[in-house]
C-alpha cells in the first residue's frame, strides 16, 4: 500500500509538471498560494524588497515578479499569463476595452526618471534643460561641450567628444514617462519622435538596451554615454543623476521631496479611475521628469485565494512596506491618494464576495 501511494504522488508530480503547474502555484486545496507577476522594471527594487520582507511573515504565499517591461506586463495581464502587472504609463482606453473584465490601476509609489551618464572627470551634476535633452535624443546636440550644454553648466570643463545617447530597446514605462516629459516641452521632439512606451528614436542616433538595466549597464560600462533610467538604478551604481530644469525655471535634483513636490498639485485630483501623468508639474520644486508606478489587477478575481493574496500583499505593501521606499529611493504615495487606492483596494472580490477582510 505504502508503495502504491508513492507511485501514485509520483505520477501526479509528472502530470502536473507536464502541465506547467504545480499544487502549490494554484491556490487550491489549502497549500500554499503563489502569485505570478510581470512588468515595468522601474519600480523593481521596491517591488523585489517588498516581496522579500512579505514573504517573511506570510511564508504561505509565493509571489515572482518579472520585470520585462511595462508593454509586456500589459500584455501578460490582457492575455492572462499573470495574476497581474505592473506599468508605469497608464493603459489606453482601447487597450482597457480588450480585458477580460474591469482592470484596475493601483498607484504603488512615486519614483522618478533621471539623465544619468558616464563623464570622466565631471564630479558635480550636470545641469539640462529640456531643450538640450531633446537636441541630444534627436541627434541635434552632438558634442558634451557644445555651446547650450556649455551655457547651462559654466565654469564645469566640458569633454570634446561625442555623445553617446542610450534608449530602452524594449516596450517601456520609463520611456513613455521619459518621452511624455519631452513632447510637452519640445515641440521639435513632440514631433519627430512623440510620447510612447516605444518609440520610432530618430535613425542613427543612439543605441538601444533593454530594461533599466540593460540602459544601467551600458552607460556604466561606456564612456561618453547619457541615458534615462528610474533613479534608484542610478544610485546602486554610483552614477550621477542629472539637475533637470522644471517648468518654474529651476534646475532641480530628484529628491524624494522634489518628486513628491511634483504630485501634490495634483493629488486631490486624481481620478477615479487613477490613470495619472505628472510629467512637467507646476511647482517651484517639483521635479519634472516624475512618475506613478501602477499594479494592474483584476476587480473581480476568477481564483479567490489568489485574489485574496494579492489584495492582502497590495495593503501590506502600502501601508507597512511604505518604509522601504524612501530607501530605495521611491517617494510613498500622498494621503489624499492612499485613500482613493485604499477604497479600490476595498472593491476587489471574487464571485461577488470582497477579498479584503474588513472591506
Amino acid at each position: 500500500m505504502k508503495n502504491l501511494k508513492i507511485t501514485v504522488l509520483f505520477l501526479l508530480s509528472v502530470a502536473l509538471v507536464a502541465a506547467g503547474c504545480s499544487p502549490e502555484s494554484t491556490g487550491s486545496g489549502g497549500g500554499p498560494v503563489g502569485l505570478q507577476g510581470a512588468g515595468a522594471s522601474f519600480p523593481k527594487p521596491i517591488y523585489e524588497k517588498w516581496m522579500n520582507e512579505y514573504g517573511k511573515i506570510k511564508k504561505d504565499i509565493r509571489i515572482d515578479y518579472q520585470s520585462v517591461g511595462s508593454g509586456a506586463g500589459q500584455k501578460a495581464i490582457l492575455s492572462g499569463t499573470a495574476d497581474f502587472g505592473a506599468s508605469d504609463d497608464p493603459m489606453k482606453d482601447e487597450d482597457l476595452k480588450k480585458a477580460d473584465g474591469d482592470l484596475l490601476h493601483i498607484p504603488t509609489v512615486l519614483g522618478a526618471v533621471v539623465l544619468t551618464y558616464n563623464l570622466e572627470g565631471v564630479k558635480e551634476p550636470l545641469k539640462l534643460t529640456p531643450d538640450t535633452i531633446a537636441g541630444i535624443y534627436l541627434g541635434e546636440i552632438k558634442k558634451w561641450n557644445d555651446p547650450k550644454l556649455a551655457a547651462d553648466n559654466e565654469g564645469v570643463e566640458l569633454p570634446d567628444a561625442e555623445i553617446s545617447p542610450v534608449y530602452r530597446a524594449d516596450s517601456s514605462g520609463t520611456t513613455a514617462v521619459f518621452t511624455d516629459f519631452l513632447s510637452k516641452t519640445s515641440e521639435d521632439f513632440k514631433e519627430k519622435v512623440g510620447p510612447s512606451k516605444q518609440p520610432n528614436w530618430v535613425q542613427g542616433v543612439g543605441v538601444g538596451a533593454k530594461g533599466n538595466d540593460g540602459v544601467m549597464g551600458q552607460v556604466k560600462n561606456t564612456p561618453n554615454t547619457i541615458g534615462y533610467v528610474e533613479i534608484a538604478f542610478a544610485k546602486e551604481n554610483k552614477l550621477p543623476a542629472a539637475l533637470v530644469k522644471n517648468k518654474a525655471g529651476n534646475f532641480v535634483e530628484a529628491s524624494i521631496a522634489n518628486v513628491s513636490a511634483a504630485a501634490q498639485g495634483s493629488a486631490e485630483s486624481m481620478p477615479d479611475d487613477m490613470r495619472m501623468k505628472i510629467t512637467n508639474a507646476e511647482g517651484d520644486n517639483a521635479y519634472p521628469i516624475s512618475s506613478y508606478t501602477y499594479i494592474l489587477a483584476f476587480k473581480d478575481q476568477k481564483d479567490a485565494a489568489k485574489g485574496k493574496a494579492l489584495v492582502d500583499f497590495l495593503w501590506w505593501a502600502l501601508h507597512d512596506g511604505s518604509q522601504y521606499a524612501e530607501k530605495l529611493h521611491y517617494a510613498p504615495l500622498p494621503d489624499a491618494v492612499l485613500k482613493k487606492v485604499e477604497a479600490k483596494i476595498d472593491t476587489i472580490e471574487s464571485g461577488g464576495k470582497k477579498l479584503r477582510t474588513g472591506a
